[in-house]
């Protein structure tokens, strides 16, 4: 990972235009391609960022991403206050809890409890982001990209978009279908996930024990 802090400009070309004029900020560049640029205040978030893969070109005093999207972000470094490089080596990825993992394990071996038609391909297929949780086939041969989280929240729907967009990248996947599973979901998650075509599914855990009978599955 490179840290930049930098008095630097930004303008980014792609779907619309944006410019951020010069500021002391923050340049992350990783291991894995991507981009982002943070200020000091509003918020976590990135001001502006280029996921992978990008093209990351560093000449004349810029950098320089270009996907192949045809999207670019140019950052023009007016004065650089830092410049670090640290290794990071392979990261061991997010654990799930207790009850995230006793779902991801029930609905693999049951997970015509999402849809009749679903056939599981792989539980916990890597990609060089993170593992999926479930990489699934339905009764159209479409690739589904399942995601599961104790809550639904929009950084689980986040999450499971980055998946999709790495898949999507494999012609033997793409074009792939995305699921957000959960025991309960945050009403603001549940809008964006709709808004990407991804589905919501609310699962009981007491049922895929066994524990209940009666059907809670939405």
């Amino acid at each position: 990972m490179r840290l930049i802090v930098a008095n630097c400009s930004v303008q980014y070309q792609g779907r619309l235009g944006a410019r951020l004029s010069p500021s002391i900020r923050l340049i992350v560049l990783k291991a894995d391609g991507s981009i982002a640029i943070h200020s000091d205040a509003k918020a976590f978030k990135p001001l502006n960022w280029m996921n992978p893969p990008c093209t990351i070109i560093e000449r004349d005093g810029a950098i320089r991403a270009d996907t192949p999207k045809g999207e670019s972000l140019v950052i023009e470094l007016h004065e650089v206050l830092s410049d670090t490089k640290f290794e990071f080596g392979i990261d061991p990825g997010l654990e799930k809890d207790g009850v995230e993992a006793e779902l991801q394990e029930l609905l693999a071996a049951r997970v015509s409890a999402l849809r009749e038609d679903y056939e599981l391909l792989k539980r916990e297929y890597y990609t060089d982001i993170g593992p999926v949780d479930l990489l699934c086939k339905d009764g159209e041969g479409r690739t589904v990209v399942v995601e599961i989280k104790r809550v639904g929240e929009i950084a689980g729907v986040e999450q499971l978009i980055r998946y999709q967009e790495r898949l999507d990248l494999d012609s033997r996947f793409a074009p792939t279908v995305g699921v957000f599973v959960a025991q309960r979901f945050k009403p603001q998650a549940k809008v964006f996930a709709t808004s990407k075509g991804i589905a919501c599914i609310e699962v009981d855990l007491a049922q895929l024990r066994g524990e209940v009978q009666h059907n809670t599955l939405f």
